[in-house]
């Protein structure tokens, strides 16, 4: 009766969520008791036994417990007890920070930012709705809605019909956007080509130093203080990032994947636990004060807008050096094995001077020669940036003239637009919302207005001085509806987006294509 344009226009795009992500039983629901909300940073419903290290959660995991890691807020370094988990709630953070990123891209439910809780990590207990939970009492988690629970209450798996395989279909006849996933692990690459996903618009390499037998040697690296001690460190890490990058190419059977090189502040990765400090101490002949001294060292006043991205590059060519030689070795040994024509792309972070993108851009290209002189092989590859700071979108046509592509990375861009923090501003942006300042958070739905026109203006710029340009969106806009159709708008050749976000980016293009014909 109706035609598939139709029927794909009238499906909200948003609402495959609920498809995609366990749900409560509505009728133990309705027994629940609301204790709490906060926001609703990755969708789906969890329940399970509250723990408050990532060890602990890992090892709870192990034993066939289900866990809900409570944490103050995550970091990078707690990767393997969220694997473990089947929610996560934190104290602090926004619709971006690291546990609502992270979670969205393993499909794990997360509730963020629930200020009324008052925690003691140390002593295993937080309080919120007038109860203490102590490590292993219950709680449940709706990360679609933001409410917390007490107690164990029944969960059920999404089930998705042949239906929703047509509607998919049709999508993808429509649309002209291509949807890539952002993906640091194997098994969210096979997840997001199962969801559809043409290939990886951001694999953050961070993420890959965080198992117990490559830290030691990233702290090493870090904590070494000449250029030998770095490369021999960092020399120890390339057969693991080039073991990772393998998998992930051959998970995406020959579909294309933007790696973005090492980006947080390296204070990040440097060791908090005394038991932790005493083995590097040991390892690197040092004593344990003159590792303490060494760590403080590295913490600055404003990490987020310090020394990190690009900049590490800047400062430590051999970083980059070892990136580069770990995913030329694994395109060239994976196009041998399989067959696959794989061209490497290559993405140095938060530039914001055409002379910086080249400094780094120097490094990969003479890394990348050497290494397909050695293995006696040509293959073309692709080095680009991620525009993420204004200055890089207002000279964008001569960071242009160094780029191949430019990758929007709208989190970083919103938070240095607006000048709010992303991890602290859910605080205060519910008084926004009240006193009608905002209608919606930036973080979660792009602001067309003004961060749209740093886009467009980079998009038109870029292309001004580069008409072969690819333009893509990382950030977690890349998952929204309303911010899939300003990309299609401004001409965007895809978006990038959580896996689990990709069958909503897949259809919100479709309805973009149809609506702005």
């Amino acid at each position: 009766m109706i035609t598939p344009e139709e029927a794909v226009c009238r499906i909200e795009a948003k609402s495959l969520d609920q498809l995609l992500h366990p749900t409560f039983n509505v009728d133990a629901l309705k027994a629940g008791e609301v204790i709490g909300s906060a926001l609703p940073a990755s969708p789906g419903a969890a329940a399970g036994k509250v723990y408050f290290t990532a060890d602990e959660a890992k090892a709870a995991h192990e034993k066939g417990e289900r866990v809900i890691l409570v944490r103050l807020e995550t970091s990078p370094e707690d990767i393997e007890g969220m694997h473990a988990s089947e929610g996560i709630l934190t104290v602090r953070g926004g619709m971006t920070s690291h546990a609502a990123v992270v979670a969205r891209g393993m499909g794990t439910c997360c509730v963020s930012g629930c200020g009324e809780i008052k925690i003691n990590e140390e002593e295993k207990w937080f309080t919120l709705g007038g109860y203490t939970f102590k490590e292993g009492d219950y709680i449940s988690l709706d990360g679609t809605t933001g409410k917390i629970y007490k107690g164990d209450i029944k969960t059920e798996e999404a089930s998705v019909g042949g239906n929703f395989g047509r509607i998919m279909r049709w999508a993808d006849q429509f649309r002209k956007l291509q949807v890539r996933t952002n993906a640091d692990t194997p098994a969210d690459t096979e997840n997001a080509v199962k969801l559809g996903a043409e290939g990886i618009g951001l694999c953050r390499t961070e993420h890959m130093f965080f198992d117990a037998d490559r830290i030691p040697k990233i702290r090493k690296m870090i904590l070494s203080d000449t250029v030998e001690a770095r490369e021999a460190a960092l020399n120890e890490l390339i057969p693991f990032q080039k073991a990772d990058f393998k998998a992930m190419y051959k998970a995406l059977r020959g579909r294309p994947m933007t790696v973005r090189y090492l980006d947080p502040p390296l204070h990040e990765f440097v060791p908090t636990e005394e038991e932790d400090i005493k083995a590097l101490a040991e390892d690197m002949g040092l004593t344990v004060a003159e590792v303490k001294a060494k760590c403080d060292e590295l913490h600055e006043f404003n990490p987020m807008m310090g020394h990190r991205g690009c900049r590490l590059a800047v400062t430590y060519p051999e970083i980059a050096k070892m990136q580069t030689r770990a995913v030329m070795e694994a395109a060239i040994e994976v196009k041998d094995e399989m067959g696959y024509d794989i061209v490497p792309e290559i993405m140095i972070p938060l530039v914001g001077e055409k002379k910086e993108l080249k400094c780094v851009k120097d490094v990969v290209v003479a890394t990348a020669e050497e290494v397909m002189k050695e293995k006696g092989e040509y293959i073309n590859y692709h080095v680009g940036t991620m525009i993420e700071i204004p200055r890089a979108a207002l000279t964008a046509d001569e960071i242009a003239e160094e780029a191949e592509f430019f990758s929007f990375g709208t989190n970083d861009l919103t938070q240095m637009t607006f000048g709010f923090s992303r991890d602290d501003a859910g605080k205060f942006l519910g008084s926004y919302y009240s006193n009608k300042i905002y209608e919606s958070d930036p973080f979660a739905k792009l602001d067309q207005t003004g961060v749209g026109q740093l886009v467009e203006m980079a998009a038109k710029k870029g292309r001004s001085t580069n008409p072969t340009l690819k333009l893509g969106i990382c950030g977690e806009h890349g998952g929204d509806p309303a911010s899939v159709e300003f990309c299609h708008k401004v001409g965007l050749n895809y978006v990038s987006c959580s896996p689990f976000r990709v069958p909503i980016a897949r259809l919100a293009a479709a309805q973009a294509a149809l609506n702005n014909k």
